[in-house]
């Protein structure tokens, strides 16, 4: 899907250098707010050494990994009449996590410990549609994909690989037409990503769950209309 995405994206920047007509506009955007990524769990099935053998032990997270992030995207979009556009968002740049802690619960004390985990976020895609309420007042609805790299420290040994996670964005925004054919925006909107299970690769025994994770922010964006 990421290729398809990409895919996607060069062709609309293809078309929009090539085409000096009225109907696409191309930009760069700069977001700040919130990205948290909510609470998880680990699995350990079976025999296994940290609880009663066979027996399943899971492991909750105690807390959540949260950052504020300012972070930079380029954006191309064709509008479809005099209301409706769609387009590709994408940011160039990582966004990376707090360290988040599972402490370790179990039927004895050999399986007691501390998990860490930090998550870094990259290649966030966003395919979007807007739709123009007003003038200047427009909705803002899209599907979201982003690389989830995780950098981990776990108690109960192994290693949980990377992953992509997708989701959808909304938002409201305010579009500003300049006399220069240039445009100003400034939006608020919400971020919702689905959450993913990852086997350990040490041991197929041990899954780890990630709730997903949520975002919202304010952006500011500046372009040009052909």
């Amino acid at each position: 899907m990421k290729k398809l995405i990409l895919a996607l994206a060069i062709s609309l920047f293809t078309f929009a250098t090539a085409q000096a007509e009225r109907g696409v506009n191309m930009g760069i955007s700069v977001l700040g707010g919130v990205f948290e990524a909510d609470g998880g769990s680990e699995k350990i099935t079976g025999a296994h050494s940290s609880g009663a053998s066979p027996g399943n032990v899971t492991k909750n997270s105690v807390q959540e990994a949260a950052a504020q992030f300012v972070i930079g995207s380029v954006f191309v979009e064709k509008t479809l009449g005099d209301r409706l556009a769609i387009g590709v968002d994408y940011v160039p740049m990582s966004m990376e996590s707090e360290t988040s802690e599972n402490v370790q619960t179990s039927s004895d004390s050999s399986g007691a410990g501390t998990n860490t985990v930090q998550v870094d976020f990259e290649d966030l895609t966003t395919i979007y549609a807007t739709l123009a309420m007003t003038d200047n007042l427009y909705l803002k609805v899209g599907y979201v994909e982003v690389d989830v790299i995780t950098n981990e420290s776990l108690a109960t040994g192994g290693s949980y690989g990377n992953t992509s996670l997708d989701g959808h964005v909304v938002g409201i925004g305010y579009h500003r037409d300049l006399d220069t054919g240039a445009f100003v925006r400034l939006e608020a909107n919400f971020m919702d990503l689905d959450g993913a299970t990852l086997t350990n690769t040490a041991d197929s025994t041990k899954s780890v769950t990630a709730d997903g994770a949520d975002g919202y922010g304010a952006k500011l964006s500046i372009g040009k209309s052909f």
